[in-house]
């Protein structure tokens, strides 16, 4: 498994990891999976002997008992492994219950600890933007984590460009902490993490953390234009507000499926092995209900797709670009050289 440091951090974590919001089956994340700590493990064994060292979970998942069987699962070989965890949602009654304040993030810190059974975080993330408390504060707090050893790096996730760009700039003029990663949604099927997040991650050297890789299951190569669509899956029951276009995700699957068969290998790792190659992309989140496709997915960084087929998968999926982006590539793309990297 290829290690890569995540953004301009020192920190080396496999190209791919492993999510847990399979963990647990408690609340609304069970319709995402319900692994107890002995099926889990068993998934996490499979992974750690692949090569995989990065683990990702959040305090929600499964109303905290993901943390709780991610911890059991690493028992004796924690010291091996990084554990990348967040923070935001409310995870109890009170108004100081959610969300990225001091008391809040402080709080949700120790607890996650105490889950994980651990005494420090890898990465501890910024689950989502928080618009009422002072970024000053939320990065205030997470650096007394990191001073306290509690947390080792800091990241976020579901940021826009432009939050993340503030909150470099305050980290950087301040002397705090700086998030060295953003955790972001992109595939095949969604790339609109193309336009401002991944250019701005690769100029302010914050790594990308994938998630939703196979958007749900929508890319594993089961729905196709031979196959009804489903009518329940896990975007609804996550409460996703995702409209599929389904003629171009039949565009974008008839293309992955001339490319596996010509390579022998699944549809799924064709769209994962696309999003690996991106720019700026350091590690893909896996998500696994079984041993059967967590090792088929982890298969998927054994072979590397070539610059051909690269192209023609970036063709299919490629959607109509909005203002500035057009006219920057159009007009500017070889004074912004990130630019044409992304969107060739």
């Amino acid at each position: 498994m290829e290690q890569r440091f995540l953004g301009s951090s020192g920190l080396s974590v496999s190209s791919l990891s492993l999510g847990t919001m399979t963990f647990g089956g408690k609340g609304r994340h069970a319709a995402m999976g319900a692994l107890d700590a002995e099926r889990a493990g068993h998934l996490v064994d499979i992974a750690i002997e692949q090569g995989v060292t990065l683990f990702d979970t959040a305090d929600i998942y499964s109303e905290g008992l993901a943390e709780e069987v991610l911890g059991a699962t690493l028992k004796g070989r924690r010291q091996s492994v990084q554990i990348a965890t967040k923070a935001f949602s409310p995870m109890g009654p009170g108004p100081n219950d959610f969300g990225l304040s001091r008391h809040h993030l402080i709080s949700a810190c120790e607890a996650s600890l105490r889950r994980l059974a651990t005494d420090y975080i890898d990465l501890y993330q910024a689950h989502s933007m928080d618009s009422i408390t002072p970024m000053e504060e939320t990065l205030g707090a997470f650096d007394t984590l990191v001073r306290q050893g509690k947390v080792r790096y800091i990241g976020c996730s579901n940021f826009s460009a432009w939050h993340t760009m503030k909150a470099v700039a305050i980290s950087d003029d301040s002397g705090l902490a700086r998030y060295v990663s953003q955790q972001i949604q992109y595939s095949l099927l969604v790339r609109d993490a193309e336009y401002e997040l991944i250019p701005m991650g690769l100029d302010q050297g914050v790594g990308v953390m994938v998630w939703s890789p196979l958007m749900f299951g929508l890319l594993s190569g089961k729905i196709r234009r031979d196959a009804p669509q489903p009518t329940e899956g896990r975007l609804a029951a996550l409460g996703a507000p995702i409209k599929v276009d389904w003629e171009r995700l039949y565009r974008i699957v008839d293309v992955m499926l001339e490319i596996a068969a010509g390579r022998g290998v699944t549809p799924a790792q064709v769209a994962l092995n696309w999003v690996r190659s991106k720019p700026g992309v350091d590690t893909v989140i896996l998500g696994a209900r079984n041993e059967e496709q967590l090792r088929d997915n982890l298969a998927s960084a054994a072979w590397e797709l070539n610059a051909e087929e690269m192209a023609r998968l970036d063709a299919v999926s490629a959607g109509a670009e909005p203002y500035p982006n057009w006219h920057q590539q159009t007009w500017a793309g070889a004074r912004n050289p990130h630019l044409p990297a992304m969107r060739a």
